[in-house]
């Protein structure tokens, strides 16, 4: 169930399914913390887990876990100070016969407003309470039939904000069941969301070095794209 990419002493980073939660309190499911636990356990060590970052539930990729509480403080404050970097591929929904360009940036900066009820968050103005600034950048890299794929970079770690950034500029993740309605829906590869976290980059807490891992997406809607184009 864990698809460990690489360890050391200090760090574990996996490639997280899509489905499986990174971290939950409903009793009996399984999650990527209590997975590594587990791992960890069956090898004779101590089973310390700390949690860096989180993906959402429905979305696959690249995770970076600490193996002891020094690590988890040095990754933590990389984390909130911007200098731990992720990486995006996505699969997004386009309009009838729209055309995109290929390999121009784009960059996206908008306030968003997380509503705990329902676990969603939307594009807001500046001046609300609770508003937080969400800043990405993106870049078509192919366009196959009614679809595009999309590179993207995360420079601040938002509720949900590739799929609600996207999605308010009228281009909703395929498979997107929160933000994407019925255009996302029909271009979903089973219940998965086209968004994987191909790439992350920091600064190694006991090397002090830059270091860089990726994953290639599982979704097969990336390879159906692929030789559509």
């Amino acid at each position: 169930m864990v698809t460990v990419i690489y360890e050391d002493d200090t760090v574990i980073l996996v490639h997280k399914k899509s489905g499986i939660p990174v971290q939950t309190k409903r009793a009996g499911e399984k999650d990527m913390v209590s997975i590594l636990k587990n791992y960890r356990a069956k090898k004779g060590e101590e089973p310390y887990i700390g949690l860096v970052h989180r993906l959402d539930q429905p979305v696959e990729g690249v995770m970076v876990f600490a193996k002891t509480e020094p690590a988890l403080s040095h990754l933590s404050r990389q984390i909130s100070g911007g200098k731990l970097e992720k990486y995006y591929r996505a699969v997004v929904c386009l309009q009838p016969g729209e055309v995109v360009k290929t390999g121009e940036e784009y960059t996206l900066t908008d306030y968003l407003l997380k509503d705990g009820k329902s676990n969603c968050s939307s594009v807001t103005k500046p001046s609300v309470s609770g508003a937080k600034k969400a800043v990405l950048s993106y870049c078509f890299l192919n366009q196959g039939e009614g679809l595009a794929e999309v590179f993207v970079k995360l420079y601040t770690g938002r509720h949900h904000q590739i799929r609600v950034q996207m999605s308010h500029r009228g281009y909703p993740l395929a498979g997107d069941r929160k933000y994407g309605g019925d255009l996302a829906l029909k271009a979903a590869e089973g219940n998965h969301i086209a968004l994987c976290a191909v790439k992350i980059g920091f600064t190694h807490p006991k090397t002090l070095k830059k270091v860089e891992f990726s994953v290639t997406p599982e979704n097969p809607i990336f390879r159906k794209l692929k030789e559509q184009g």
